[in-house]
């Protein structure tokens, strides 16, 4: 794929903003307690100063009915040369409406870290548009707010992506998971969710290496941006490693089966080198999605292709954190995953 412009990394004591770029619900008055605790841990564990834009917590009233104003968001956190990183409180389904309000030569002209994941993949997709380099990885309200406290893990892959320029290396799977769900009520902010045993990466197909730059996201987000301006030239996955995951609503494994399908009609997979699959979420249908993704490359020639499964990214906790454009390795004899560069500058 085309080369990225990555950001500067970040050092303790710079300023982030956070956005409600899909959902607003940070701003609910029954979840704005969860808000202030993601909040806390990212001023007390990793030092930065926080501030919100003027529609951060507004509540998923006022978000939903006015995507001018999310997008009016995004471009002012961009274009403050006082804000070094953007960090989206949640995902949800409607990012793909702020579109027609984006500017993106403000995005190209001030590039900076931008993390989220799930519905962040449709402005992960604009900042690829724009030229720039954003981070597949945590979300204020899901991961810097988890009860109790952050797991390590989160807390070693956001220091080691946003906090250093040196090259991010090999990523192993998380130790420990979860993908429990405990709904967000100050009475349940002190329970935490069961974190269970986890297995390292699953190889699905291929041996050997294969490298290539990374670009993907979430499966059933990215099926929102099919025929829009957002979605790539065909050219963007010339060579690539493709990253794919599935949301909390457990698709069934026809649509995975249907998606797949698509990208081998459309080109995508005789292109790309290579897949790293993040685990389903709660693994949820975890053999079914093995089965359709051996069923649908082999219908594309592409029975060879390394296919590396189970990775710690995307909505189980905790997660690793993925650049956009950044050169990446999947070694199928080692059952390994790493990423050959930095992150930022």
């Amino acid at each position: 794929m085309h080369e990225l412009i990555k950001p500067q990394k970040l050092k303790v004591g710079d300023k982030v903003a956070t956005v409600s770029l899909s959902w607003g619900g940070a701003g609910d008055k029954e979840i704005l307690w969860r808000y202030y605790q993601g909040k806390e841990r990212l001023e007390k564990v990793f030092g930065l100063e926080v501030v919100e834009m003027p529609n951060t917590l507004k509540g998923s009233e006022f978000v939903y009915a006015n995507p001018r104003e999310r997008a009016k968001d995004l471009m002012h956190a961009f274009s403050d040369s006082s804000v070094k990183a953007i960090v989206a409180c949640i995902g949800g389904n409607d990012s793909i409406r702020m579109l027609p309000y984006i500017d993106f030569d403000v995005i190209r002209s001030s590039p900076k870290i931008f993390t989220g994941y799930s519905d962040s993949t449709v402005t992960h997709f604009i900042c690829m548009k724009a030229g720039i380099s954003s981070f597949y990885g945590p979300a204020l309200l899901s991961d810097f707010a988890e009860n109790i406290e952050m797991p390590q893990y989160t807390i070693d892959s956001v220091k080691r992506t946003f906090f250093s320029n040196e090259a991010i290396g090999s990523i192993s799977t998380s130790p420990m998971w979860t993908g429990e769900y405990i709904e967000w009520l100050p009475e349940n902010k002190d329970i935490s969710r069961k974190f269970v045993l986890n297995s390292g990466y699953d190889l699905v197909q291929g041996e050997g290496k294969a490298r290539g730059r990374l670009i993907g996201g979430c499966v059933e987000v990215i099926s929102f941006l099919k025929g829009t301006a957002l979605f790539p030239q065909i050219d963007c996955f010339d060579d690539a490693i493709l990253f794919l995951e599935t949301s909390e609503e457990f698709p069934p494994p026809w649509f995975v089966e249907h998606e797949l399908r698509w990208y081998g009609t459309m080109g995508i997979l005789n292109r790309i080198n290579g897949i790293i699959w993040g685990k389903p979420m709660g693994e949820v249908n975890y053999n079914e999605y093995k089965e359709v993704i051996k069923k649908v490359l082999s219908e594309f020639s592409c029975g060879g292709m390394p296919v590396l499964y189970n990775a710690s990214f995307g909505h189980n906790e905790p997660k690793t954190i993925l650049p956009y454009g950044a050169l990446a390795e999947i070694d199928c004899n080692n059952m390994s995953f790493s990423i050959l560069e930095s992150g930022t500058v």
